[in-house]
Formats: C-alpha cells, sequence, structure tokens
C-alpha cells in the first residue's frame, strides 16, 4: 500500500457526521499517516478530516423541498467531483445521503476508484428501483442491518453487515438515575422529552404541535415535566421563536443545546420525530411515540412508494406495530397526547412496548467503525 493514502468521504446530516469520525478514528490507528478529504460535519473536522464543505449543507428533507435546492447541490457535487479527479482517493466512502452520494460515487467507480457506501438508503422499504444504480455506483454496500444484506445480495449487489454504530456506543443499561440528577429532575416526577427533528423544516411541522400535546398531557398529569434537547445551536434561535409565539410558558420546559440521549434517558416517555432518534430511543429502552410530517406533496409521493408497512425503524425491525407512529394527518395534538397518556399512565403498556429492546441491542452490537474500517483496508490492500 503507498503513501501517502487519501480516503475521500461525503457525509450528511450529524448522525453521517458522526459515524465518519468514528470511522476516521479506528483507519488511523492501524494507518497514522492517512488523509481524508471529502465533505464533512464538525466531528469529522475535529478528527482532521480536510473540508471541501460541510455536512450541513447536504441536510434537506423531502421530495419538493429537495428540488428547491437541487442546483446548489448539483453545483457543490460538480465542485467535489472535481476535486477528486485533480486529487485522486485510493478509495471514496460515501456515508448515507444517497441522493448525493451515489452520483458521486458511479463517476468516480467508472474512473477505477473503489467505492463504498456505508448506511444504506432504504430501498427495502420505498423507492426499490434505486437497486440498480446502486449496483453501478458502489463495490461494496456497507448495511448496519441485517436483513438489508439479504435483500442486497438478492439483487446482485456485494454487501456486507457492520452493525449499528449507536448500538456499539450506547450501553444496556442507559443509567435513568444518573440522566435525572444530571438535568435536574427527581425521580418521582413524570418527564416527557421532546424531539421534534435536526432539520428547519422538521421543527417547523413538528415542534408546534408536540406542544400542543404537551400542552394537553399537563392538563391530565399537573406534575408533568418537559425536556426539548436542540439537536445544534443554530436551530436554538427557531425553538425559542416558537416557545415565544404560542402560549407555552406554564408547560415547565428545560430547553437544552444536544444532550438528546440525556434527555430520553430521564425521560418516562419520548414523543419523537421518525429516525435516527427512534432507533436511539429503542437503544435506551425508553417508550416511546414517534410522529412525522411532511410536505402534502412529498407524503403522497412517499405513500405512493412505500413498500412495508411501517415508517419508523424499530417497527421495521420487529416487523411489527411496537411503536405508535403517528404520520400526516394523524399526527394531531389529541392524538399524540393520547398516546403518550397511554404510556405514562400505564406502566404495563409501557413495559410491553420496551420488552424486546433489549434484544435488539444486542444483535446490533458489532463494533460497527472497527467493522468498517477492517472493509476499507482489506479493499485497499486488495488494489
Amino acid at each position: 500500500m503507498g503513501s501517502p493514502l487519501c480516503i475521500g468521504l461525503v457525509a450528511g446530516e450529524l448522525s453521517g457526521d458522526q459515524l465518519g469520525a468514528a470511522l476516521i478514528r479506528r483507519i488511523r490507528e492501524s494507518r497514522p499517516d492517512v488523509r481524508f478529504a471529502g465533505i464533512a460535519g464538525p466531528q469529522m473536522r475535529a478528527a482532521g478530516c480536510l473540508a471541501l464543505a460541510q455536512a450541513e449543507d447536504l441536510s434537506v428533507m423531502g421530495l419538493t423541498e429537495v428540488l428547491v435546492h437541487l442546483p446548489r447541490l448539483l453545483r457543490l457535487r460538480r465542485r467535489v467531483l472535481r476535486y477528486f479527479l485533480e486529487q485522486p482517493p485510493q478509495l471514496f466512502i460515501g456515508i448515507d445521503a444517497p441522493d448525493f452520494n451515489l452520483g458521486l460515487e458511479r463517476r468516480l467507480k467508472a474512473l477505477g476508484i473503489p467505492t463504498l457506501h456505508w448506511v444504506s438508503p432504504a430501498v427495502w422499504a420505498w423507492r426499490r428501483y434505486r437497486v440498480n444504480k446502486i449496483r453501478r455506483s458502489v463495490d461494496c454496500m456497507l448495511t448496519l442491518f441485517p436483513f438489508e444484506t439479504g435483500f442486497y445480495r438478492r439483487h446482485g449487489v456485494t454487501a456486507r453487515y457492520v452493525g449499528h454504530p449507536l448500538a456499539d456506543e450506547i450501553p444496556q443499561d442507559c443509567g435513568r438515575a444518573s440522566a435525572r440528577e444530571a438535568l435536574d429532575i427527581d425521580t418521582d416526577i413524570p418527564c416527557v422529552a421532546l424531539l421534534p427533528g435536526s432539520r428547519r423544516s422538521e421543527i417547523g411541522r413538528l415542534l408546534p404541535r408536540f406542544l400542543e400535546a404537551a400542552a394537553e398531557c399537563r392538563r391530565g398529569m399537573p406534575a408533568l415535566r418537559f425536556v426539548l434537547p436542540v439537536a445544534s445551536a443554530d436551530l436554538m434561535d427557531l425553538c425559542r421563536d416558537i416557545l415565544q409565539r404560542g402560549r407555552w410558558q406554564h408547560l415547565d420546559i428545560t430547553v437544552l443545546e444536544g444532550e438528546a440521549r440525556t434527555a430520553m434517558c430521564a425521560a418516562d416517555a419520548v414523543l419523537l420525530a421518525s429516525g435516527t432518534a427512534a432507533l436511539e430511543c429503542l437503544l435506551l429502552k425508553r417508550p416511546m411515540v414517534v410522529a412525522y410530517r411532511l410536505h402534502p406533496l412529498s407524503y403522497l409521493l412517499v405513500r405512493r412508494l412505500l413498500r412495508v408497512p411501517y415508517v419508523c425503524l424499530p417497527n421495521n425491525l420487529l416487523n411489527r406495530a411496537q411503536v405508535p407512529e403517528l404520520l400526516q394527518s394523524e399526527a394531531t395534538p389529541s392524538r399524540l397526547a393520547g398516546a403518550l397518556l397511554e404510556l405514562l399512565q400505564n406502566p404495563g403498556e409501557a413495559s410491553r412496548q420496551v420488552a424486546p429492546f433489549a434484544a435488539l441491542h444486542d444483535e446490533l452490537r458489532c463494533d460497527s467503525a472497527r467493522q468498517v474500517a477492517a472493509a476499507v483496508l482489506e479493499r485497499l490492500s486488495a488494489e
């Protein structure tokens, strides 16, 4: 293997940034001389990745929303491609962000640069025609969930199950008492964590409804406290503006910057936007209610293309409606509040929901970053 070794990386959103940073650290345990360049978030940049652009630039939700930002995203992809054409990496890894990464991977693969993709798009759930594009673009798909590997192999795509890094990171016992102590919440006070998402559009659509649901719950449980962890500092003003515009001063809401995991661990129930947070909540063994709302046109398109009966990961992993899903017009404050109160006032229902979560946690714990680093170094040594 030659030196210096350069690996291209493109990560989208906060979750992709976390994966990329963990991978950089693992690879450097074996190859401290390796260089990384690409689209990186703050954690990847701190780990030493040269940032051609920021991962936050790829954080766009929904089909119609992507259309609005498409010219900017295409310009960004052309710029990154030019950089890799001028300074070819020995290997490229696209982390999530499939609509951006697959086109880039296809061009790089055609030039003989090995391409790996970490975090499969949910082609098993919807838009299955994309598997053909994946086959043309990716030398190996690195999957987070075991059932994805079989799906890809049936469609002629090389795939390798690497487990989920959150399962490695989160202990089986989340430490609820210490989380409550950190947030200064007494052990006997009921508490709900509100997680309306990590994108501005998600927060705009969900947070007002979450707050109305919280107010309804508070009327039935006057001692109830709420914790609102805001995903990043740049979203804090938006959340505070929504809080100030509504009549939420009586709700006893603690607003946090980050600390979503601590908030979920401390909570008796969690109301959250469908996404990675639902998996994290599962791994923390906390009962949850999942909600989501899209632009109406985006939702109609998604529903037509969806090939699985569920939206949230816990239900798809268990292949049953273990967790309440309230989507689009069903995500009313009244229904959200009713689902939350069922968990808060009926301990048996909360226990029933979380009962299978520990076994899932064990199945997903594979030291994922080490597995991906091994796949990368094996691929490079074979070149």
